[in-house]
């Protein structure tokens, strides 16, 4: 299943994560049974360059659980009610890491805005409605899960190799030398082991999870090799590159 439909604009969108919620539907109308953080679930697998495959990673809305998908959890919905203080029924970056905060974690706020790039509304692209709010709550529920796992030490955080073991479970198979590109970027030079913790970790992952679909997209054999010409690279690589900045 694709990333995104389309790279800039589209009405239609594929969140990354782990897997896409079971009720998923391409439009982007039909969200699945949406919980409090939980546990992530192993998903059918398939062998391939890139390791074990996992399947699938306008106007207001009305208050009480018209606006959310059936089966949303209490707390979701207090959670989106309780940072929407305007009653809009929309809530923009400031509210949702308000929101984030208070049920995961401190996210920094770039990570919320590549959150809000992915679960973007259709019809309003700066704020979030009821449904795309349970729909990242869920997926972030999911990633949380495959923090968890992998934090074998318990120490709160993931390194680098723990890093390694949760992308590979996802699906993910990153060379090493990416992997130590990519967890460079959280190094604050104290000299000490860098570790990561869940909001840089949820941010590595959507990254990679989410460049890596759309070069699938143009590796139809999964042999690790494709084709891109300046435009087309340029179109996949750019979005990841700005939406958060």
């Amino acid at each position: 299943m694709s990333f995104f439909s389309k790279i800039f604009h589209s009405s239609s969108y594929a969140p990354s994560a782990p897997s896409l919620p079971e009720s998923y539907d391409q439009r982007g109308q039909t969200y699945s049974t949406t919980s409090y953080p939980s546990n992530y679930s192993h998903q059918q697998q398939q062998q391939s360059y890139y390791g074990q495959g996992t399947s699938g990673g306008g106007g207001g809305y009305s208050y009480g659980h018209s606006g959310f998908p059936p089966g949303t959890s209490p707390d979701v919905i207090r959670s989106f009610e309780m940072v929407d203080r305007d009653r809009s029924g929309f809530i923009n970056e400031n509210e949702l890491q308000q929101a984030l905060s208070s049920g995961y974690q401190r996210f920094h706020i770039k990570t919320v805005r590549l959150l809000m790039f992915l679960f973007k509304n259709p019809h309003d692209s700066l704020r979030l409605g009821p449904k795309e709010f349970a729909a990242l709550w869920s997926c972030l529920g999911q990633w949380r899960g495959i923090y968890e796992r992998y934090d074998r030490d318990r120490s709160g955080k993931i390194d680098l190799f723990e890093l390694r073991d949760a992308l590979y479970g996802i699906g993910l198979a990153t060379p090493s030398s990416v992997l130590q590109v990519l967890i460079s970027k959280y190094d604050e030079g104290s000299g000490r082991k860098i570790e990561l913790n869940f909001d840089s970790f949820v941010e590595c992952g959507v990254i990679l999870k989410g460049l890596t679909e759309k070069f699938k997209e143009k590796d139809k054999g999964y042999t690790g090799t494709a084709s891109f010409d300046y435009n087309e690279f340029m179109s996949m690589v750019i979005p990841f590159l700005v939406s958060h900045d």
